[in-house]
């Protein structure tokens, strides 16, 4: 029998779409699939096999594919093969351990169609993702240890203010030491005296080991941890570290926190990093001002729906109309010291943190106000609370 020219030009373009479509998932790393619930028959296309390095003669079950998932990614894996069977699609993550040992990260998405003879099948791409995931952690652990420099170098502007915390628990405990030996050794003791001055070396004992705690703290490499996070006395914290600093530059703090205010899910470390990077930013924004008091203002509040809101306000020169769209950027800096790192990295926490962090021009009076937003932990009541420290 002779087939016809148009029946030969069908047939080469669709030869020619097959290895098309072939050398496409290849560059792409994406292989398909077709599933038939009724047959229980999995297709594969040769990209697919390749990347779960099955040879392509091999018959696919949903049980072989199994073996490879990668043991934490199992129950996923049958929760999203028992979504599909029950008529939802395919959007599902996970790894696999091939025969060879080598991790990968796959990334699965599969719609649910109605075959021609009205059986159902799901049709779907499978990604290999791997080197993105790769690249992604390099990226991450990249951005943890710049993040940790920065905060290294952000410590090291506080070094009267650390000296001052730690020196003061330790003054009092020699000195309530000193008098307690006095109390025993008077004729007769002063066991009562004595009593109530070693009591208040335990309390000053304890003040001082909370003091190192929360400088180790800050000081320690660690991977972020997502806890509830009182945010006006992590910013209290914050303010009694930096205290010494702030008075040396004659920079008088005004804290309006919100009572009761929501708790925030985040890193403390990270999250109190932002505020003192801010709170450092207020301070050097003052350094030339000498006309006005150097008021630097630092507010909590809710602000939209669910969202928390601290914002630090200085009374400084304010910002310059060139700088402002660059004033996030990295390695950017209008200062004759520093890197240019410590917005740029306190604008990535708040983004990881869900969040924004902004600045804004103050519009009745000088200087400006740099202030983030975050999701609260839980709703609740906000009442206002001033304290000037």
């Amino acid at each position: 029998m002779e087939i016809q020219p148009s029946r030969q030009s069908d047939d080469t373009d669709l030869r020619r779409a097959y290895v098309h479509l072939a050398e496409a998932q290849r560059l792409s790393q994406t292989g398909s699939f077709t599933w038939d619930f009724d047959r229980g028959e999995l297709l594969w296309s040769e990209e697919l096999c390749r990347i779960f390095e099955l040879d392509p003669a091999t018959t696919i079950t949903t049980d072989l594919v199994g073996k490879f998932v990668h043991p934490a990614d199992f129950p996923a894996f049958v929760a999203t093969l028992e979504g599909a069977a029950a008529g939802g699609d395919v959007d599902l993550p996970y790894r696999i351990v091939t025969a060879s040992g080598a991790l990968k990260h796959l990334h699965a998405v599969g719609h649910r169609i109605e075959h021609t003879a009205e059986r159902p099948v799901i049709i779907g791409a499978v990604q290999d993702v791997t080197a993105r995931k790769v690249a992604e952690e390099a990226l991450n652990k990249a951005r943890a240890e710049l993040t940790h420099v920065a905060r290294l170098a952000t410590l090291s502007a506080l070094t009267a203010s650390i000296a001052h915390e730690v020196n003061q628990p330790l003054t009092s405990l020699v000195t309530n030491a000193s008098t307690c030996l006095r109390m025993l050794a008077a004729d007769p003791p002063n066991l009562d005296l004595a009593q109530i001055t070693a009591q208040r070396t335990i309390r000053d004992a304890n003040r001082a080991s909370e003091v190192i705690q929360r400088l180790r703290a800050m000081f320690v490499r660690k991977e972020p941890a997502a806890e509830a996070v009182d945010l006006n006395e992590a910013a209290a914290e914050v303010l009694a570290l930096s205290s010494s600093e702030l008075q040396s530059a004659r920079v008088d703090v005004h804290a309006d926190f919100a009572r009761a205010l929501p708790s925030v899910r985040g890193d403390r470390i990270q999250l109190q990093q932002v505020i003192l990077n801010l709170v450092l930013n207020a301070r050097d924004a003052m350094l030339t001002v000498d006309d006005r008091p150097r008021n630097l203002w630092i507010t909590t509040a809710s602000g939209e729906p669910g969202q928390i809101r601290l914002s630090v306000r200085d009374a400084g020169s304010g910002i310059a109309p060139e700088n402002f769209d660059r004033l996030f950027d990295a390695f950017y800096t209008t200062k004759s010291q520093g890197m240019g790192i410590g917005l740029s990295i306190s604008q990535s926490i708040i983004q990881g943190h869900e969040g924004r962090l902004w600045a804004a021009r103050n519009e009745d009076g000088p200087g400006a106000t740099f202030s983030f937003s975050i999701p609260s932990d839980v709703a609740g009541p906000t009442e206002e609370v001033s304290k000037e420290l």
